[in-house]
């Protein structure tokens, strides 16, 4: 029941058209990193910064998804599903499907035309972990700014970017180790250190990831 769930949430997102503000907001971007050739030896550093400043699309992607059905079809979802929780956790794969595959373009994209040089096995595979680790934010970042719980859009469009914005300002801080780490995870990249923070930088990145979803699943259950 939950995999249909899912199906059916991506379908609805696909039939909406929602999806076509984040997949622009990707393609702008990925212009924009990629409008010069990344020359050989900073494809790492460039895949870093990707995963880190696409965690906003990834966020407006989850929200998108989860804002898509109104709230009547939503319970309607849940009786079908036969309880809130099948809903909730159906909705949220279907989030992170479309992130993986917004994720998957932006890894892909650079390799056909932005790099001077396609990078090392090992250089590609962390520039795959770093952007799971951004739509695992952006996600989270999503689910808790998405209308069952925030049902001004205003007010969410502001806390999803101001959010955001927050993120990146605290990882410039001391206390970036205690918050997802989009900064820290940029600047080894670019100094080629990237390995000795790659595991604290997952761990913290996954924890608060986590927590949002945890956050997002526990109000549901009063805000359908």
């Amino acid at each position: 029941m939950t995999v249909a769930l899912t199906r059916f949430k991506l379908a609805a997102y696909a039939r909406s058209h929602r999806l076509l503000q984040p997949l622009l907001a990707l393609f702008t971007m990925m212009l924009i990193f990629y409008s010069t050739v990344v020359p050989d030896g900073k494809q790492l550093a460039s895949y870093a910064d990707s995963a880190g400043l696409l965690i906003v699309v990834f966020a407006w992607a989850a929200r998108g998804l989860l804002d898509t059905e109104p709230a009547a079809q939503r319970v309607v979802s849940m009786t079908a599903a036969g309880g809130p929780g099948r809903e909730v956790r159906a909705g949220l794969l279907a989030a992170l499907a479309v992130n993986a595959g917004l994720a998957a373009i932006a890894v892909a994209l650079p390799l056909l035309h932005g790099f001077a040089v396609l990078p090392s096995s090992g250089d590609l595979a962390r520039g795959v972990v770093l952007h799971l680790l951004g739509l695992s934010a952006g996600t989270a970042l999503g689910a808790l700014t998405s209308r069952p719980i925030l049902s001004s859009p205003a007010a969410s469009m502001l806390t999803l970017f101001g959010g955001y914005l927050g993120l990146l300002l605290l990882s410039l801080t001391p206390a970036a180790g205690f918050t997802v780490p989009i900064m820290p995870w940029m600047r080894a990249a670019n100094a080629g250190t990237l390995d000795t923070v790659l595991l604290p930088v997952t761990a913290a990145t996954l924890f608060w990831a986590a927590a949002g979803t945890l956050a997002y699943v526990r109000l549901r259950r009063t805000r359908p």
